[in-house]
This record gives C-alpha cells, sequence and structure tokens, in this order.
C-alpha cells in the first residue's frame, strides 16, 4: 500500500509474483495526457506492471510534468496533446484530467484511432456520456474506465472470483459504504466545484454503482431513491460531501451505496471503504483499505458460508488482473477485462441518481 493517508495520490503496486507480463516488450505503448488527479499514477502503474511502457506525457502544467517524471523517469514529454493523439505508435491514452474534461479527451482519442482509459468519472453529463457512446460504436475503439475500487484491490479482486465459483449462491444484495479524507486544503478549485467534477454520485458513487452492477451480474438496474447534502463545507454551497443511492437490478438484486468526504482524521487509511455482498448461500464483508484498530493494512474478506466462517488476507494473493486483460483486449479487440456496457451503464445510473437526488439541508446539524 501506499500513501494510505491519502486516497487522492493512492497508487497500488501488485506483490512480486502476482503479475504476468501481458504483451512483449514495446508491443503496448500508451499516452498520457491530464494529471490533474493523482490516480493517474494507479492506472500508470497497473498498465507497466503488466507490460505497458509509457511513450509520452502531456499536462500544460510543468510542475505535474515534473512529479510524474519522477514516478516514471525518462518519459518523454509532448508540446501538446495533439502530439500524443497523432502518435502512431500510442496504442491507448490514459487520462486523469479534471472531470468535465475526460470525455471530450476520450473522444479525441478514439477518432485518432486510440483506445482510451479514464479516471472516474469517465464523464459528468449525459450528453457527453451518449457521444462518448456513438462514438465507441462509429470507431470500435474502446472508452474504459478506472474504476479502481473493484479493479486496483485485492480483496475486491478475490470477492468476484468467490462470486463467481459460487461461494456465496445467488447475490442478492450490496451495500457499498466509501467515506474519505476531504483534506480540502490540499485539493485544488475543481474539487468543490459540481459543474467541474459532476456531483458527489458522479465522482464517488459511480465506482459504487459499478460494483454493484459487476458483483450482481446485471446489465441495467433502476435507482429506486438519492440523496446529496452539504453538511461541512459552508463555504462551498454547492459542494457536496455526502450522498446516498438504492438501486434495484434486472437480476432482482438490491443495493445501497453511501459515499461521503466525511473520513475523520484520526483513522490510519483516507477511507475506511467496505463491502457487504448477502447471497442466496452465505455472505462476505470486504475491508478494502484498514480494518480499523487492529490492522492498519487492508485487503480484508470475512466469508460465512454453509461450512462456517471463513477469514482471508488478499495482500498478495489475487494480483490486478484487469490490467493485463486491458492489454490484450486492446491487442485483440476482446472485452475480457470489462463490459462497455457496463462501464457506460454504471456512469449512466450514477447520472440518474445525481439529478434525482432529493437535496438534504446540512444547515439543520449545524
Amino acid at each position: 500500500m501506499q500513501k494510505k493517508a491519502s486516497g487522492m495520490n493512492y497508487a497500488p503496486r501488485s506483490a512480486e509474483g502476482t503479475t504476468r507480463k501481458a504483451c512483449a516488450r514495446g508491443e503496448f505503448q500508451l499516452g498520457v495526457i491530464g494529471l490533474d488527479h493523482g490516480h493517474i499514477y494507479g492506472m500508470c502503474n497497473g498498465l507497466t506492471e503488466a507490460g505497458g511502457e509509457v511513450a509520452m506525457v502531456y499536462d500544460p502544467d510543468p510542475v505535474k510534468v515534473e512529479a510524474f517524471l519522477k514516478a516514471f523517469p525518462g518519459t518523454p514529454v509532448a508540446r501538446s496533446e495533439d502530439e500524443v493523439l497523432q502518435d502512431k505508435d500510442i496504442r491507448l491514452v490514459a487520462s486523469a484530467a479534471v472531470p468535465v474534461r475526460r470525455a471530450e479527451l476520450g473522444i479525441r482519442a478514439m477518432e485518432c484511432g486510440k483506445d482510451y482509459f479514464a479516471d472516474k468519472p469517465p464523464c459528468t453529463t449525459r450528453d457527453q456520456l451518449e457521444r462518448a457512446r456513438r462514438v465507441t460504436q462509429e470507431t470500435g475503439r474502446f472508452y474504459s474506465v478506472y474504476y479502481s475500487e473493484r479493479i486496483h484491490v485485492e480483496a475486491s479482486v478475490m470477492a468476484e472470483r468467490l462470486i463467481r465459483e459460487g461461494a456465496i449462491g445467488r447475490v442478492v444484495q450490496v451495500i457499498n459504504i466509501a467515506p474519505h479524507r476531504m483534506s480540502l486544503e490540499q485539493r485544488p478549485d475543481w474539487f468543490v466545484d459540481p459543474t467541474q467534477y459532476g456531483g458527489i454520485i458522479v465522482d464517488i458513487g459511480s465506482h459504487q454503482i459499478e460494483q454493484f452492477l459487476y458483483y450482481t451480474g446485471a446489465r441495467d438496474a433502476q435507482v429506486e431513491s438519492s440523496r446529496v447534502g452539504n453538511f461541512t463545507v459552508p463555504q462551498h454551497p454547492r459542494f457536496e460531501d455526502f450522498g446516498d443511492a438504492t438501486l434495484t437490478a434486472d437480476t432482482g438484486a438490491v443495493g445501497y451505496m453511501r459515499v461521503d468526504w466525511l473520513n475523520p482524521d484520526g483513522l490510519g487509511a483516507w477511507g475506511d471503504g467496505r463491502m457487504f455482498v448477502l447471497g442466496t448461500e452465505g455472505y462476505m464483508e470486504v475491508r478494502k483499505y484498514i480494518d480499523v484498530a487492529r490492522d492498519p493494512e487492508g485487503d480484508h474478506l470475512y466469508l460465512v458460508d454453509r461450512q462456517g466462517e471463513h477469514y482471508f488476507n488478499a495482500a498478495g494473493k489475487e494480483g490486478f488482473p484487469f490490467f493485463g486483460n486491458l492489454i490484450r483486449d486492446c491487442l485483440e479487440r476482446t472485452q475480457t477485462a470489462y463490459s462497455q456496457h457496463t462501464a457506460f451503464k454504471a456512469i449512466e445510473l450514477a447520472l440518474d441518481a445525481q439529478e434525482n437526488a432529493r437535496k438534504l439541508d446540512g444547515t439543520a446539524l449545524r
């Protein structure tokens, strides 16, 4: 684990021996555009560990570029976005630009013949989503998303495997709790502007909705209710530090998600992310980043089935297969790493929940 106190700079690395190279040296080159969020380091870690190579980076801020070069020394620095997009050897463009800019960049990348890998949220408006969907169909390119809470947490990867193997039977309910540490003094201006980040359910909740769809095997779902509020940041009245939603999947499974920026400073990690999955034959709990007051590290999975009670420490056991699978998908035009349909459906439902959310009056608690 790296920089556990800061979610915006959280960039996991694989344990030795858990990741296989998915391509030959030089076979999969990626370009990086947009360094506004630290998730770009996790995205690039995952792809380079699986055999990809960062071939070029561009950001208009030289300070951000300098920091990136410390993590990926020797990376050529482009003079413009177009220099990256027009490079014939680059197969995929990765971006953690300001959320409102991600869709337009992805559309340009796909129109230039590149696959695209966006930090979440992959877009912030319905118009952006529909345009991105249309361009994927027109170009045959991929618009993949860094839903890191599932793909870059080994306990989440283990949960996926156990569910697939039938460890708890059919999934009936998923509850996902995702508190985050705000650290407002360290955040850029766009962080508190919902026109830039999309609102809390779009920004963080797209993670939780993607997990709900993935673990239930659903292709669609309905948002039953949603709420957002600002309880602690009166100086930015449009900012939201709390959101929740309930959903029903087309499989019949139900879900609840809570996202917030209320993680207390006393916690030894940036967030006490937990997931509870109820099945017809058992249930599991995933403690993603910390086991409070017991273990400062994460990747804990608790399982109860017909045979008994079980505990698994997933750290160093599962690896992060998404990244190698994504590389092979881009090379072979398959969809083994993720479903394009689900990647878009998750943000579509997040937009639904955000747009129709009941606004809570956080001032009543002050």
